[in-house]
């Protein structure tokens, strides 16, 4: 049913990540598919990494870490933008039909009062995109 599965990755907030991280190693066991975890940094130095060299190698120890764990092969693939912030959810909408990803797996919180003002961004992926959005909380 899936072919490739995506996995937004934010370095700065891990721990929030297990939930979609076991669920797509899950997906991608029952259907056979890969599974690439997708990260954007700035251009200029972040709380994360310095550079996105560093940046970069972060998230291939994360991928590495996660599928020691959950015995399924992560790739990395880190992007950069002069603006994340800004820019983010575009980026991973281009980024999923680049890589081919038939399913975006995305964490998400629970919704705060922000969220009931501005969408959230996996609610704003799930609205706007054409490829299928699990959303994990």
């Amino acid at each position: 049913m899936y072919k490739k599965i995506m996995v937004p990755v934010d370095l700065g907030h891990t721990e929030a990540l297990g939930k979609a991280v076991a669920t797509a190693a899950d997906l991608s066991k029952v259907y056979s598919a890969p599974v690439q975890m997708v990260a954007v940094t700035s251009t200029a130095p972040t709380a994360v990494a310095h550079n996105p060299a560093e940046f970069a190698r972060k998230l291939e120890d994360y991928a590495a870490a996660a599928s020691a764990r959950y015995g399924v092969a992560f790739t990395a693939d880190a992007l950069t933008s002069p603006d994340p912030a800004a820019d983010l959810d575009d980026t991973l909408g281009r980024e999923a039909h680049a890589i081919g990803a038939d399913l975006i797996v995305m964490a998400s919180r629970v919704p705060g009062l922000a969220e009931h003002l501005f969408a959230s961004r996996a609610g704003y992926l799930a609205s706007h995109s054409d490829i299928s959005v699990f959303v994990v909380r």
